[in-house]
């Protein structure tokens, strides 16, 4: 039963503020509707409830200073509806913190965690340090894939998200990721320009392919270590594309380790057999300047992946069979 002190949840309408002009929608209404999961966000978006200036609105679209957003109720069961995140998450992704300023916090994201929860994820980075620190207004400034370790970067000012978002759009910033792939290459730096275009399979499953078509995507492959038919590289991205190593990997005919969508069945088996269990993707480095400030993140091979590495040394990877 509801009593005055409890009150029915009523729809809101909010104008936006100068400071969040250009948010993307979904972010927005997470700064609002504080301990909503993201499933639910998009849930509420797809049914219509929300709208911005009266119109229906898609969770990615911006904000405009000056919109007003129609925000529906949200009942407390169903904010909680995944139940608060578990405390060895949260003691989890506290502990892969590896800088924090007033205008950044930047974790070593392992692999296996989201960086935002939805499609099945209840808990993805987002949530998890929101969730730690309630206090604290984080936003992600980009997004690594589930299975990929590394540098992840959170703005803890508006203002700082939109000024390193605006530097990764005009190419202003320094990717750096470490990779196995099969075989070894044939020239390094190896600089692949080949446009992506996503697209979505009957069953919901996102894939990227190579289509003249796509948006731009550059990257520089650089030969590390050969380890028999195997190579430690390092990648650099001149642009930041959906899957775009992943992609780019197997272009050029030499796809990642432990790739289950874009790689090779053949060179997976013999990479798991050295006791790779995931898949070979680490963000190490993430540079930048904003102003008259440098900013340079790293991140060391996880452990995980370190093992493989040394286990490769040991005993160099035989050539792998290509497979059928």
């Amino acid at each position: 039963m509801t009593g005055p002190e409890q009150a029915a949840p009523r729809v809101e309408r909010v104008v936006v503020a100068e400071d969040r002009d250009g948010q993307r929608l979904d972010n927005f209404l997470a700064s609002r509707l504080k301990g909503v999961p993201k499933s639910l966000i998009y849930r509420i978006c797809r049914s219509g409830e929300v709208r911005i200036n009266g119109s229906r609105a898609k969770p990615d679209q911006r904000v405009a200073a000056g919109d007003e957003i129609r925000i529906p109720p949200v009942r407390v069961a169903e904010r909680g509806e995944s139940g608060p995140p578990p405390a060895t998450q949260l003691e989890r992704i506290e502990a892969a913190i590896i800088h924090e300023d007033r205008d950044f916090l930047v974790i070593d994201k392992p692999a296996g965690v989201a960086s935002h929860g939805g499609s099945g994820v209840s808990f993805g980075v987002i949530e998890l340090l929101r969730a730690a620190r309630p206090h604290d207004t984080l936003e992600l400034v980009h997004r690594l894939d589930r299975d990929t370790s590394g540098v992840l970067v959170l703005a803890r000012k508006r203002s700082a998200l939109v000024a390193l978002q605006a530097a990764i759009r005009a190419g202003q910033t320094e990717k750096h990721y470490l990779a196995l792939l099969a075989g070894t290459l044939e020239r390094s730096p190896w600089r692949v320009d080949a446009p992506l275009r996503k697209s979505v399979l009957q069953g919901g499953e996102r894939m990227v392919r190579v289509d003249e078509e796509g948006k731009p995507s550059r990257s520089r492959f650089i030969e590390l270590e050969r380890l028999g038919a195997a190579s430690l590289v390092e990648v650099a991205l001149d642009t930041g594309r959906t899957h775009q190593i992943r992609v780019h990997a197997q272009h050029i005919g030499h796809p990642l380790a432990g790739d289950e969508k874009y790689g090779a069945r053949g060179f997976n088996k013999a990479i798991r057999e050295r006791g790779l269990r995931r898949l070979f993707l680490h963000a190490a480095r993430f540079a930048f300047e904003l102003g008259s400030r440098s900013f340079h993140f790293h991140a060391p091979l996880a452990p995980e992946l370190a093992q493989v590495v040394t286990a490769l040394q040991r005993q160099p990877l035989a050539r792998v069979a290509e497979d059928d």
